[in-house]
């Protein structure tokens, strides 16, 4: 293994997040919260956005140094240049690469070239749209670990993506359980909406991307409706097939009620006026979306993909159906929506769950921890045992 002479001075640790833009997603949103919980006292982190800020770029400029317009275009070589000399300007001890694509190669590489001592690449999702194409598997030897965010994740980075299962490390998504918690129906906010206060509502909280597969959820917003004509569907979240979704909601009748709410900034309000959250997701990893609506205490339904089932316990904090299955996934909204202290209980339970396991200190503490460790191995002597100690528990 490589050793770094570290610098004297060299407390915090300097901390820099690779990401291509920062648009409001699931993984982005993680990054914000986890940045603004690293203990500042031991890691003093940075952004770099290759391309652009994006919504959430702006957002953390405010609060730690941003540095953008390193790549002009997929085909700008000079991007690898542009980021070894920020690296090494900024004197930089880790780079964290976020998701897969360009700010995986570039970042990992860069982070090489300009001997970076902590290489790591935090990953998302499970395929399209976070592809891991040749050239990033190529650089699988110079990377220090791979980040899954749920044990079945990990499994996925192992055996179907190839990674070394010494290298593979589990960091589990969490949120902020204080922000999202339980609170009252908010008859203002409904007023708002043009939603009745006493109207069952169904909601889903994504980007409107493809992977997400909204056309499901409105088809079983069409099924629901012949059992519960009085039922209200809140899509919150935004993206380029807004448009088609608005016409396929009107093509299947279901226009009245539907709301489309776009990008929100009060998601944790709106979550705690949905009696049911869900998800038609054809691939996920461990969605942020789950563990906020069961911290606020709604109980979730979704499919079976990914490494849901880790997180939504059937029967016990929700239910899951099979990949797909439009039947059954609104069968159980529509039992959910028809006895409330069911759903209640369930959604008890899920914020217990996730108070328990999926808290953003969890998360955070397991990148302090894992990048720590890493460091040591790499550049104090009498660091190896501890290191070496402290990965293992990680990856467990």
């Amino acid at each position: 293994m490589a050793r770094f002479q570290p610098p004297e001075d060299r407390d915090p640790l300097r901390v820099l997040f690779v990401h291509t833009f920062m648009p409001v997603g699931g993984a982005e949103t993680l990054l914000v919260n986890l940045i603004r919980r690293l203990d500042r006292a031991r890691f003093s982190p940075e952004v770099c956005c290759l391309k652009f800020p994006g919504p959430l770029g702006e957002v953390i400029a405010k609060e730690v140094p941003l540095h953008t317009g390193l790549l002009a275009n997929k085909y700008d070589l000079r991007v690898l240049q542009r980021l070894v000399k920020l690296i090494r300007a900024r004197r930089i001890d880790a780079v964290v690469t976020v998701g897969a694509g360009d700010r995986m190669f570039w970042g990992r590489l860069a982070a090489r070239i300009a001997r970076v001592p902590v290489v790591l690449t935090a990953l998302h999702s499970t395929g399209w749209p976070d592809v891991i194409g040749r050239l990033n598997r190529s650089l699988t030897k110079i990377t220090d670990g791979f980040i899954a965010v749920a044990e079945e994740h990990a499994r996925y980075l192992r055996d179907v993506e190839g990674f070394p299962a010494e290298k593979v490390f589990i960091a589990p998504n969490g949120v902020n359980v204080q922000r999202f918690a339980p609170r009252p129906r908010n008859a203002a906010l409904r007023e708002v909406l043009k939603i009745p206060v006493d109207a069952p509502t169904v909601g889903i909280v994504a980007a409107l991307r493809p992977e997400k597969d909204h056309h499901q959820f409105l088809r079983v917003a069409q099924s629901i409706l012949k059992e519960r004509s009085d039922a209200h569907f809140l899509i919150v979240g935004d993206g380029d097939l807004r448009p088609a979704l608005k016409t396929c909601a009107k093509d299947l009748g279901v226009a009245d009620s539907v709301h489309f709410l776009g990008t929100r900034d009060d998601v944790p309000e709106l979550l705690c006026e949905m009696d049911v959250v869900t998800l038609t997701s054809k691939m996920e990893a461990n969605p942020v979306t789950i563990l906020e609506a069961l911290a606020a205490g709604r109980p979730f339904v979704a499919p079976n993909v990914g490494s849901i089932a880790e997180t939504l316990l059937d029967g016990r904090n929700g239910y899951i159906a099979p990949p797909g299955d439009e039947a059954t996934m609104s069968n159980h909204i529509v039992q959910l929506l028809n006895a409330p202290e069911l759903a209640n209980r369930l959604g008890a339970a899920g914020r217990e769950r996730v108070v328990k396991h999926f808290s953003l200190e969890r998360m955070v503490e397991s990148y302090e921890d894992l990048i720590e460790s890493i460091y040591r191995e790499k550049c104090m002597p009498f660091g190896d045992d501890q290191a070496k100690s402290a990965k293992i528990h990680l990856s467990k």
